[in-house]
Order: structure tokens, then C-alpha cells, then sequence
């Protein structure tokens, strides 16, 4: 590898022999190794001198012979060796980029001439190459897509995989593309040898009959995408291409919308592919007749606002749930591991206090005091009485938590070293508790200790629900009671069972936590009704009814569910109570809505009521 100067830094120059495609015939290497020597020399000549300028040099192949007055194809001279050489003309200043195009390609072709009189340079200034794409006549691209680098900037790779791949998006979906663009650091002058290659597609579904619009979309991009890796491995170009599909329609209602990537790619895009529809666009933008309308303008000056909006909201759902779940998960799993139920969120701090601090003396007050904290911020929120955390809260959240968490792992060992070979009963039955929670979650009722290892392996390994890994340690737990029940367990075998145990217990109780979270989500019923939200939570026979979510005081119903499917018996009911319920309460799989629960609706919330769907 040869390095070359450029503005001060170094940039490596490939050699002939590490260009080389990996099919290339031993023929056509054996030619070219023939003349290294003088390609070296020549580029090291260019290279010296306009170092500034030159964006890549590549060995290209012969033209395609010109014709005589009689249309016979002149032979072309097997000798001649016909190098291209691509010129940064964006920073010309001083002369014109026509001036600068021949004064270079004159002193190019006489450097060549020293060097060997077949070499035949071409300089191509790269404004002259985006104007050969503006105009239709992508002749060029072609040439560079079948040409071999001796040198590159990232501008000649970026053009051969776009190339390559437009070629096979073409071959595939012709009837469907609109447009090829080449767009990003590239074509705004800011590109370096590891920039990204960024192209976007604009699929025509105007004239879609069989699937809908987003099916289309969604079908074409995912091949489309995968046709971008195939050219990467094609051309050997590491260079990640990012690939950006858009339909017609969409990309239509962007620009009347004035969003700035879209305007962006109008303006700075080079269309390596075009069906008369992205130039017009290029064009009108240019001439200031594609402008935004006063909604897309009044949307953009609240955009900011909506943003904060959105942070704070981020915010506050992280100190509600992450941090929530992240310091009650492990210390239910530490209650469960000493030999007692999980208690409800509220009722934690309470037990750990009872049981580790007072009764054990294994904890020191002041975590019951930062698990209170966690939890008080959460219902602050839930409650309305904390509208807004700032980031200083959430940092002091994060060390708070990292301490929490660190101290519950020393506290899992000091449990371990409590109960000792005891422990190993007591582990068994409650990962044999947990098992049968789990395989209650999908649907497995009952089920005795013989088939426990079976069912967890049909219904929750061999499904993919939970990595294979904790099936070998279910097993090793099922053999270290039984050697237990017969005495055959040393101080070492009690040590290791009691890890696995504590792992696996955690483990799949935050597996359950996150399964009764998602189940949660498909027992709710989202509705409007005026300006307000409202929920309906259906638990199976009972059901609760939170009548506006935005509201400080949140005012919740209950009620019991009719074989119907009707809400009865309404009374008031509170945050508390809900939330016991949920603790307590087995959330079924599939909740059912009924043609009777609708008019209930309307009883409940008004007639203006309206049903939301993947809110």
C-alpha cells in the first residue's frame, strides 16, 4: 500500500494487486501486473501534484468502438491503457470548471505521455458527472461500476455499489421504480473513504390493484434491502449502504408537508435513476415553486415544544416503570428465595424491612429506604401529583438503583449461607412454584411433579420462550433434592444449587413480570370520549374503569363482568384497589369483547364514545 498526502492527512492508496476482483480471469492479472509499474508511476505523478483535486483514479475498460461513414466499427488499439481520473471541482474559485477541467486534463495527459504513450487519461470533473445524471445519460456510472480502483477517495466505490445494486433493483422491479437517487455526505462535499453510501428508492403505487399500498412498500423494501448486501459482497465495498424506500404517494405528501429530509434530498440528490419525475421536483424546488404550507410551517414552529413534550414524557415513564421494575423485581425474588410469596408493590418495603432488617439483621435500613423512594416516585406519578421529573432526579434514580441493585446481590448470598442444605428443599419448591406460574401463563393448568420437567421443556423451551440453558439447570435442581432427600449432597454440591437456584429464580420471575405486563396490555380497552381518555381493565369476572387517564385525580370505577360480557354492579373504587388487583388477580390470555359491552360503553362514557386500536 502506497499512502498519498492529502491536505495534511494520509489516505491509503490500494495497490494494483489488492484490487483485483476475485474472479478476474489469470489472463487479465497477468496484463495488468504487466503494467503496475507504470500505473504507479503515473498516479504517484498526479497524485504529487493535485493531490487536493484528485477524488479517485481507476483503470477503465476499452471504449466501445466507434463507427466509420460506412457504419463499420473501427478496431480499437489493444495497447492503449484508458485511465480515468475523477476531479473535486466543488472548491473551484479562481477559473471557471471548465478551465480548471482542461488545464488539468491537459497537464494529466502530458504526466501520461512522460510515463507511456498508451496511457490514455480521461479527466472528468465530478460536476460534470452529476450533470451527466441530471440529463439523463448515466453512460458514466456504467463505466466507473466496471472499472478498477487504483485509487479512491470513497466517490468511485460509492458510485460502483450504487450502480450495481440499482442495476439489480431494475433487472427485479423496473415497472415499479420511479427514481434512484444518491443522496448524504457524498454529493454535499463531505464525504471521507468511510462514509456511509446513502441512496433512496421511490417505489410507483399509483396503479396497485392486488395489495395494499404499505404492503407493497413493506414487501419491495425488504427485498430491495437485502439486494443492497448482495452488491456490498458483489463488489467487496464495506462501505455500509444505506438504503431509504419511500412510495410515491408518501414521498408526494412529504414535500407538501415540507419535511426537511425530503427537501434535502430534492435539493442535494444526484439521480442515478429516473423516470422524469424526482428532476421536475429538483427543478421546481430550485426555481422556489416547491414551498411548504402554512399548516406544515405552523407544525414545524411546535415541533419544538412537542419534542420537550416528548422528552419529559420519556422521563417520567422511566422513573414510573423502569426504575420501578428494576429494584422490585429482584428484591420479590430475594422474599421468594428466603421462603415467602411475592407481596404487592406496596407491601414490599414493609417485608423487607420486617424480615431482613429487623428479624435476620441481614439489611441495613437505609435500602428499604431507597426501594420506598422508587416506589413513591411511581405513585406520585400515577397519582398526579408529580407531573414533571428532571434529569437530576433520574441520575440520582440511577445511582440510587445501581447501589440497590449491588447490595441485593450480596443479600441473595447472605440468604444462601442462611439456609445452607435446608435451602435445597426450600429452592426446589420454589422453582417448582415458579415453573408451574409460568406454565400457568401459557395455558397449563395443573400438572404434577413427574411431568413438571417435561412440560417446562414442551411448553416454554422448545417454544423459545426462555433460553435452553435454564432447562439443564431446571434438571440439575430436580437431582440435587433428590440426592438431597437421600443424603448424597456435599457442602460444595448445596453451594452451586443454591446459584443455579438464585439465577434461575430471578430470571423467570422478571420473565413473569414481563409476561403479565404484556398480557395487561391485551386486556385494555383504550377509548375517547370528548376531549378525554378513558380505560377499561377486564380481569376475567371483575372489571375497572379508569374514566379520564390524564386526570390529577384519577376517578376509577369497578365492576363485575355478566356472562354477557356486561359491566354490572358499577361502584367507586380507587388507584389502590386496582392495584391489589392486579397483584393478586390472574390476568386471562384472551379477553373477549362482546356486542353488549359496546352499548355499556356508551352508558358509561356518552354516545360520543370511540374505541382506540393500537394506541
Amino acid at each position: 500500500m502506497s499512502k498519498k498526502k492529502v491536505n495534511d492527512s494520509y489516505i491509503n492508496a490500494p495497490s494494483i494487486d489488492s484490487a483485483f476482483p476475485a474472479d478476474m480471469p489469470e489472463e487479465a492479472k497477468k496484463k495488468l501486473n504487466e503494467i503496475k509499474g507504470k500505473l504507479d508511476k503515473f498516479q504517484k505523478k498526479v497524485m504529487d501534484k493535485f493531490s487536493d483535486y484528485i477524488l479517485g483514479m481507476a483503470l477503465m475498460p476499452p471504449p466501445k468502438p466507434e463507427k466509420d461513414e460506412e457504419g463499420n466499427e473501427k478496431p480499437v488499439d489493444k495497447n492503449k491503457i484508458f485511465i480515468l481520473v475523477l476531479v473535486d471541482d466543488s472548491d473551484s474559485k479562481k477559473m471557471s470548471k471548465e478551465e480548471l477541467k482542461e488545464k488539468l486534463g491537459t497537464i494529466i495527459n502530458s504526466m501520461a505521455q512522460e510515463v507511456d504513450k498508451n496511457i490514455s487519461p480521461e479527466t472528468v470533473i465530478l460536476t460534470e458527472l452529476w450533470q451527466s445524471c441530471y440529463d439523463g445519460k448515466y453512460d458514466i456510472l456504467e463505466v466507473i461500476a466496471l472499472s478498477l480502483p487504483l485509487f479512491d477517495k470513497g466517490m468511485l466505490a460509492a458510485i460502483k455499489i450504487a450502480e450495481v445494486h440499482k442495476t439489480m433493483v431494475l433487472k427485479k422491479f423496473e415497472k415499479y421504480i420511479v427514481s434512484y437517487v444518491l443522496v448524504g455526505s457524498l454529493v454535499q462535499g463531505r464525504a471521507t473513504n468511510k462514509s456511509d453510501i446513502d441512496v433512496f428508492i421511490t417505489i410507483d403505487d399509483t396503479d396497485v390493484k392486488k395489495m395494499t399500498r404499505a404492503e407493497l412498500k413493506d414487501k419491495l423494501r425488504a427485498i430491495i434491502i437485502g439486494m443492497g448486501i448482495d452488491a456490498g459482497k458483489m463488489t467487496g465495498i464495506e462501505n455500509k449502504i444505506n438504503i431509504q424506500v419511500y412510495i410515491l404517494t408518501d414521498f408526494w405528501e412529504n414535500i407538501k408537508e415540507a419535511n426537511p429530509v425530503i427537501f434535502t434530498f430534492l435539493r442535494d440528490g444526484v439521480p442515478f435513476y429516473d423516470r422524469g419525475i424526482f428532476m421536475p421536483w429538483k427543478q421546481l424546488l430550485q426555481m422556489g415553486r416547491v414551498k411548504p404550507s402554512p399548516e406544515a410551517i405552523d407544525m414545524f414552529m411546535h415541533s419544538g415544544e412537542q419534542i420537550l413534550e416528548r422528552v419529559n414524557f420519556k422521563l417520567v415513564e422511566i422513573a414510573t416503570e423502569d426504575f420501578f421494575w428494576a429494584t422490585l423485581t429482584p428484591t420479590q425474588a430475594a422474599i421468594m428465595l428466603y421462603g415467602l410469596p411475592p407481596p404487592t408493590p406496596k407491601e414490599t418495603p414493609e417485608v423487607m424491612s420486617d424480615i431482613f432488617v429487623s428479624k435476620e439483621k441481614m439489611l441495613e435500613q437505609e435500602y428499604v429506604e431507597i426501594l420506598r423512594k422508587v416506589l413513591k416516585t411511581r405513585k406520585d406519578i400515577e397519582h398526579g401529583d408529580k407531573k414533571i421529573v428532571s434529569g437530576k432526579e433520574i441520575d440520582s434514580l440511577i445511582e440510587d438503583s445501581k447501589k440497590y441493585l449491588k447490595r441485593m446481590n450480596d443479600l441473595f448470598k447472605q440468604i444462601e449461607e442462611l439456609k445452607e442444605a435446608e435451602s435445597v428443599k426450600h429452592n426446589y419448591e420454589t422453582v417448582v412454584t415458579v415453573v408451574r406460574d409460568i406454565l400457568k401463563l401459557e395455558g397449563i393448568e395443573k400438572i404434577s411433579d413427574t411431568d413438571i420437567l417435561k412440560s417446562f421443556e414442551q411448553e416454554v423451551i422448545h417454544k423459545g420462550l426462555i433460553p435452553e440453558k435454564y432447562l439443564g439447570m431446571l434438571k440439575d435442581i430436580v437431582k440435587t433434592k433428590k440426592d438431597y432427600d437421600i443424603n448424597k449432597l456435599s457442602k460444595t454440591e448445596v453451594h452451586e444449587s443454591n446459584k443455579d437456584a438464585r439465577e434461575f429464580i430471578k430470571f423467570l420471575v422478571e420473565y413473569i413480570q414481563r409476561k403479565r405486563g404484556r398480557e395487561l396490555d391485551r386486556v385494555k380497552i383504550r377509548v375517547k370520549h370528548g376531549n378525554k381518555f378513558g380505560e377499561v381493565i377486564i380481569l376475567d369476572k371483575k372489571a375497572f374503569i379508569v374514566h379520564d387517564i390524564d386526570n390529577e385525580e384519577k376517578e376509577i370505577s369497578k365492576a363485575d363482568v355478566s356472562p354477557e360480557g356486561r359491566l354490572i354492579n358499577i361502584n367507586e373504587s380507587s388507584l389502590e384497589e386496582l392495584e391489589h388487583a392486579l397483584a393478586r388477580i390472574d390476568i386471562p390470555q384472551k379477553t373477549f369483547i362482546k356486542e353488549t359491552l359496546f352499548e355499556n360503553l356508551k352508558s358509561i362514557f356518552g354516545k360520543d364514545v370511540e374505541i382506540l386500536i393500537n394506541y
